[in-house]
């Protein structure tokens, strides 16, 4: 079994002939927020499914820079709040099964019921940190 985190990007990515969630109707979000719902479902009585969530809109940026200097920005950066709209981890037999239930979940329903189609980023989880050779 090999662990893939699925990230959801509702901006940043190539673009989605569909409205941001934010002008979508409560039926709709509903309706959206239920695939997901029964997609982790289907993959939790496979054993497939480890975990997922969404992601709130707010977000600061946070790095140590020294004593009294201040440690939070809100950019010039691409910021994760922007581009990140939740996760979901998986556990599958193969990259080939990764890429089939990445692809299923970018036709999670919109606007209108109809499949939004979204880029989904597939990252592979390490099995082991890296190392370096003397």
């Amino acid at each position: 079994m090999a662990k893939y985190l699925m990230l959801k990007h509702y901006r940043g990515a190539p673009a989605m002939d569909c409205p941001p969630m934010d002008e979508w109707t409560p039926e709709e979000i509903s309706a959206h927020v239920q695939f997901m719902r029964d997609f982790a479902a289907r993959l939790e009585e496979s054993g497939e499914f480890v975990d997922a969530q969404g992601l709130a809109p707010e977000g600061t940026w946070v790095r140590y820079d020294g004593p009294g200097r201040p440690p939070v920005t809100d950019g010039p950066f691409a910021e994760t709040k922007d581009l990140i709209a939740g996760w979901m981890l998986i556990d599958v037999d193969s990259y080939d099964r990764a890429l089939e239930l990445a692809g299923e979940l970018s036709a999670a329903p919109g606007v209108g019921g109809k499949p939004i189609y979204e880029w989904l980023e597939l990252r592979p989880i390490l099995s082991a940190p890296p190392t370096t050779t003397s």
